[in-house]
């Protein structure tokens, strides 16, 4: 008993997470504006919304842009952080760390306000380069996360190994350690792009007059008849992100098979 109950809460749980997704791009082909059963019809009206939307497009530029950056800039800042926290101890270790995580706790819109206060007071004009700015501090934290756990699992014998065949600290750590770390960087990338992709808060507070993606979409679900269109822009997000995590995933076996490694299970 206890058993099958278990079981349908797992398939419940399952239903209530998966169904949005894949109701979306059912309503995305459905010849009505109102989004509700029985469906009317099919078309593709609402893809050709999409491609001939001169401000979505703008919105999608700034959005892989600030996203594109801010996962770069956050992985490559965690990597040196992440390799710091667990190869080496040093005064006030506990308490950096701790200040690094710190966004991860914070309410979004704490982080929003103190940032839009701080920049305003230093003069600094809203724009793309303070969405980045505030995607990397939130960024930042999930990033280390992964990429600490990545660390931890190294073989300390490989990089004792380069030592003794001459290599030096800098040589072994690009051509040992971050090779190695692929899978944890690659991890950390797509997380910290999905991030900044889906941020609202941040960007509402910080972009000014520059169109983002999250805030033309919660903009646009204001008005019933654009809600169609953003079903379709949403049944594209879901398609990409598809793409995105299989070729992670085909990155991440390559990787494990370079350096001979255990797989023990990936993104799929």
């Amino acid at each position: 008993m206890r058993i099958s109950g278990l079981k349908l809460y797992a398939i419940v749980f399952l239903i209530f997470l998966y169904a949005p997704i894949v109701l979306l791009p059912m309503f995305a082909f459905n010849n009505s504006t109102v989004v509700s059963f029985p469906l009317k019809g099919f078309t593709t009206q609402w893809f050709q919304n999409v491609w001939n939307d001169a401000d979505l497009w703008q919105a999608v530029r700034n959005s892989l842009l600030v996203a594109c950056t801010s996962s770069v800039l956050a992985t490559s800042f965690a990597i040196f952080a992440a390799r710091a926290s667990t190869r080496y101890n040093f005064p006030g270790k506990g308490g950096l760390m701790g200040l690094i995580m710190l966004p991860m706790v914070l309410p979004d819109m704490i982080m929003a306000m103190a940032l839009l206060v701080v920049l305003l007071g230093l003069g600094v004009q809203l724009s793309l380069v303070t969405v980045i700015m505030g995607h990397i501090l939130i960024c930042t934290p999930f990033a280390v996360a992964i990429l600490s756990s990545a660390f931890q699992s190294l073989d300390k014998s490989l990089e004792e190994a380069a030592y003794d065949l001459g290599e030096g600290p800098i040589s072994t750590f690009y051509l040992v350690i971050l090779p190695l770390v692929t899978p944890g960087i690659i991890s950390s990338l797509l997380i910290s792009f999905t991030i900044s992709l889906d941020e609202f808060v941040v960007s509402n507070f910080l972009g000014s007059k520059d169109k983002l993606l999250s805030v033309y979409i919660f903009g646009q679900l204001r008005f019933p008849k654009s809600v169609p269109t953003i079903m379709a822009l949403g049944a594209v997000l879901v398609a990409l992100s598809i793409v995105l995590l299989a070729l992670a995933e085909y990155f991440r076996r390559r990787g494990i098979a370079k350096t001979g490694a255990k797989d023990t299970g990936g993104f799929l």
